[in-house]
């Protein structure tokens, strides 16, 4: 599976209550679907179009297994993860260039990526950290021009 990439994110709706997780290997595309409503359910009755964190990765596996890890933290958890790499729960999909279409993918290594995007990447499952550790995942290192984390996308529901 040489080339691919595979995101793990977090949107929240526009007052950062309410939280969905997710993982896919296009994230423009995802986010896209988010937010023109091709998504059906839980983001779009409650308007969660909001990228808040994401992580990269060019293993499905610990994509998948990252989702899983982060779906199962709490709330309080979840929101430091993301207080670490966005203190102000900025909308990142807007520095992704969402809003050109669903075919894009992320130019996460492009010189003019914004400093406040919370990309990073991990690669195994083994890297996973237990909820008593800290939040960040990345062993390797941020991919972005801040010290940031990754995310991967999961189809988590969390009101709060």
């Amino acid at each position: 599976m040489q080339g691919y990439r595979y995101y793990v994110y977090i949107l929240t709706n526009w007052n950062n209550k309410v939280m969905y997780v997710g993982m896919t290997n296009n994230l423009v595309r995802r986010l896209y679907e988010h937010t023109t409503g091709a998504v059906r359910g839980f983001t779009e009755k409650y308007n969660v179009h909001k990228l808040v964190y994401f992580e990269e990765t060019a293993d499905v596996h610990a994509a998948i297994a990252r989702e899983k890890e982060i779906k199962k933290w709490r709330r309080e958890k979840k929101n430091a993860l993301v207080l670490r790499a966005n203190p102000k729960w900025r909308d990142l999909g807007h520095d992704l260039g969402r809003q050109v279409g669903p075919n894009r993918q992320p130019d996460v290594h492009s010189p003019g990526h914004s400093d406040a995007c919370s990309v990073g990447h991990f690669d195994t499952p083994s890297n996973s950290r237990s909820d008593s550790r800290s939040p960040s995942h990345s062993d390797q290192g941020s991919i972005c021009h801040s010290d940031s984390h990754s995310l991967c996308h999961s189809d988590q529901r969390e009101e709060s």
